[in-house]
This record gives C-alpha cells, structure tokens and sequence, in this order.
C-alpha cells in the first residue's frame, strides 16, 4: 500500500508498482466508445425528456444547447489535466496530487458518492424502459425499483465476463445509439416534421414552473444531466494505451460527439412531437416511442425499444466500469478499504465492481416514491456538478499559485488555458446551485422539506462524514502528511 508520507510525483504517469495495478487493454477507439456510452445521447435525453416538457412546458432546447457549450469547457479543464495525470481514479487522483491527501479524500468521498448516485439514476431510468419493453409500462414505485435492480444485474454480468465481452457490449451501444438515436431523429427532421423552428423555443413557462425566467433555469438544471460521464475517459486512463495522448482526446470528442446528438435529436424529436401526447406525458412515462409509432408505424415500436434498452444497458455498463475504477483507486491509495483494490487474474477491480453495485442498488429504494423521479435525477446530477466545481478550481487554485504548471502535460493550451478554467469554474459552481435549488414545481407540491433539500443534505452529510474520517480514521495518522508538490 501507498504511504501517504511520501509525495505522488513520481506516480504521476503510471500506476503504482504493485499487483495492484490494471491492465492497459483500450485502445482510443475503446476509451472513445465507453466516453459516448456514458454520456450516451440515448440516456442522457430520454431520461429526462418526460420531467424538462412536465417543468418547462417546452422551450428547453436553448437552456440545452447553452449546457452543453458551458460543459465543454469542463471537459477541456478535464482534458489537460488527463494529459499530465493519467491514472485510474481520475478527478480523485489529480485533486490528491495537486490538493494534498486531504483535499483528494474529499475529492475521492464526494466522486464516489455522485458517481454511484448517477449510477442509480441511469438503473431506475433504464429500468423504466426496461419494464416498457417487457410489457410493465404502467409499473408503480416498487415495480420500477425491481426493473432497476434487475438493470443493474445485468450491468454487474457484463463487468465481471472477459474485457473483449464488455468491448463487444459498448461497441453495439454505441451503434445502437447511431441508429435508434441519430438515424431515426434524422428521419423524422426531413420528413416527419410537424412544427416550425420557432417551437423549439416555443411554450417556455406553461409547465409547472411559475414563470419563463424559473423554467429557464430549471431547464438549465435538468438539462445538466444529458452532458456528464464524459470524465469516464480519465477514471480508465491507466487501462488505456497512450494514455497522455489519447484520452484527452476521448474526453474531448466523446462530449462533442455526443452533444451534437442530443442536440440534434432534441430538435427533431421536438419538431414531430404532438403537442397533445405532450400535454398527457408524466416525469416517469415515455414520450417518445408514440412519436416513432405514430410516424413509423407499429411495426417500429419493439425494434425501436430494443435499442433504446441496449443503449441503456451500455451506459449503465460503463458507469459500473467508471465508478468501480474511483474505488479501485481509493483502495489503491489508502482512503477506502485495501480489500476494494484487488485485482482478479484478469486484472478486474471484481470486489470495487460489487461494492459499486451494492450501493447503487440501494439508493434505488429512493424511487420508491413515483414522485421522485425530479429528486432522482438531481442526486445523480448535482454530485457530479459539485465534483465538477472541486476539480476545476483546485486546477484553478494550483495553477495560479504555481502548483501545477499545464505547460508540462501533452496538451499545452497557453494563456487560453487559464480564461477557460476559470470560466468552466464558474459555470460548474453556478450549475451545482442551480440543480441543488429547492424547487416543489420540479417535484411535487407535497414533496417533503428533506426531498426538496436532497442535494445539498447528502452532500452535507459525506463532508460532515468524510470529515470525521479524516479526523479519527487513520489511528492518530496527521492528515496533512503527503501534500502535494509543484508540478
């Protein structure tokens, strides 16, 4: 095990030399393909289609195009960093290499804990259409928790088979992604089009929202879901060949990738909605297949869910992927249980996967309640905003204190790289109050006070712990030994 006593500079490029290491088996083509299937356009829009047209009332698509814009300056942030620190654990591992051992255990609790909640989030939307393909469409709370765990199941199975099997399994949700997504939103652009331009910006405020300027930032929160798992690619650097080189690039072109989809698809599916099945559409309930039924045929509709499901099943398998990797790490360095960095003699992170899975699972008795789907949502987004913030002004912090010198990593941005971190800072810290703020439109008018709050009481609440951890946790152990040197 790591001593947290001597620094990490000398790690920066490669894992530690221990059998505690993963195997370098993605090329940039598998690295790209597990960056697009857990951004996936598919999860990312569909998910949460039904809540932005039940809170906006429709109009969403500038707050969704403005997301995406202020995202990618994230994901440049992500980019050079991933270019000088290549190793599995990602936003966790830089935050302990340029913050100190203390700042990367916050880092670590609060990535793990968001990472599993929109691990949670994808199982309960996924199962959602999962139950629809199965015939289970008009499922309560505890049938839709059942399809999610069965969701996550699955993605447990994949993880745990051969790497070639979860290759093979990304690859076809990618392309099930090309053609449910991208193939039949181009269809129904050129010739199924039964709107204007004008109604993509067209009935904002005639939702639940009590006024234009609320459904605009609700929107903005909602929307902040469809463009997160890009930093995927970084979590899973140290199986990657090249690393330094090639997953900069995966962060950066999956998200675009991606984006250019939703967006896309988005309009499309907007431009050929009628209104009135709009109108009828629940935060839990799909919107979607009708329109390709009621364009398409009833011959499309089971072809068409099928590839919703696999698209789905590949997003979730890359999440499981994703997170498992954080933990392995954690284990890795001392700030979790040594158990949760053993490697099988495939070099699989198994005991991470299962822990991962475990957790997931059980943050899925939060959809015991129908209503809580907005609440769902927000979990699995507002985490990964706040990590987000962390990351990028701990770059920011270091980087102007003369901690970390960007110019030495493989992707040298110059004076621009300061002005985008900076702004990829703000927006981060906007975006995670925007999604943490309290909305009974966005949930129900009943919700309780502890639904409303959801975000910022759990994160409260893994500071509060992770505190105590640090405080008492490490028999007597200064938790300040290993902070970090200049870069």
């Amino acid at each position: 095990m790591v001593s947290h006593n001597v620094p990490d500079r000398d790690r920066l490029a490669t894992a530690p030399s221990t059998a505690e290491t993963l195997r370098r088996s993605l090329t940039l083509w598998n690295s790209l393909t597990i960056g697009f299937a857990t951004v996936s356009p598919v999860a990312g829009l569909y998910a949460i289609i039904g809540v932005q047209t039940v809170v906006t009332g429709g109009g969403w698509f500038p707050a969704l195009a403005l997301c995406l814009i202020m995202q990618l300056l994230v994901a440049t942030v992500y980019a050079e960093l991933s270019s000088q620190i290549p190793i599995a654990g990602g936003a966790y591992r830089w935050a302990r290499q340029l913050g100190g051992t203390t700042t990367g255990t916050y880092a670590g609790a609060i990535y793990v804990s968001s990472t599993i909640a929109m691990l949670t989030t994808t199982a309960y939307t996924g199962g959602v259409w999962l139950a629809i393909f199965f015939g289970s469409a008009s499922g309560a709370g505890m049938t839709l928790v059942t399809w999610g765990a069965v969701f996550l199941l699955v993605c447990t199975v994949l993880n745990l088979v051969h790497v070639s099997v979860f290759k093979v399994l990304i690859s076809l949700g990618v392309y099930a992604e090309i053609i449910g997504s991208f193939g039949v939103a181009l269809l129904l652009f050129f010739f199924f089009r039964q709107h204007g331009f004008s109604e993509l910006f067209a009935h904002l405020g005639t939702g639940t929202a009590p006024s234009q300027t609320a459904a605009f930032l609700a929107a903005l929160a909602i929307s902040g879901w469809a463009f997160i798992g890009f930093d995927a690619c970084s979590t899973i650097a140290e199986e990657t060949h090249e690393p330094k080189r090639m997953v900069p690039r995966a962060i950066f072109f999956s998200l675009c990738m991606v984006g250019s989809v939703v967006l896309f698809n988005s309009a499309a599916l907007t431009l050929s909605f009628n209104r009135e099945t709009l109108q009828q559409t629940s935060a839990v309930s799909d919107p979607v297949t009708p329109v390709i039924v009621a364009n398409f045929g009833d011959w499309a509709e089971t072809p068409f869910l099928a590839i919703v499901m696999i698209a789905f099943l590949a997003c979730g398998s890359s999440m499981v992927q994703y997170t498992s990797r954080i933990v392995f790490s954690m284990a890795r360095e001392g700030s979790m249980p040594a158990v949760l960095s053993r490697v099988t003699a495939a070099g699989a992170p198994r005991n991470a996967v299962l822990f991962t899975v475990l957790l997931a699972t059980l943050g899925l008795l939060f959809g015991l309640n129908d209503e809580a789907v907005a609440t769902v949502l927000a979990f699995g987004t507002g985490g990964l905003y706040a990590m987000f913030a962390m990351t990028t002004g701990v770059g920011l912090y270091t980087r102007l204190t003369g901690r970390w010198d960007p110019s030495l990593g493989q992707l040298n941005l110059g004076s621009w790289g300061l002005l985008i971190n900076i702004a990829a800072f703000l927006w981060s810290l906007f975006e995670f109050v925007n999604i943490a703020w309290p909305r009974p439109y966005a949930t129900s008018p009943n919700a309780p006070w502890w639904q409303l709050w959801a975000v910022p009481l759990v994160l409260g609440g893994i500071l509060t712990l992770t505190t105590l951890y640090l405080l008492v946790g490490r028999n007597g152990t200064s938790v300040h030994s290993g902070e970090a040197e200049p870069l």
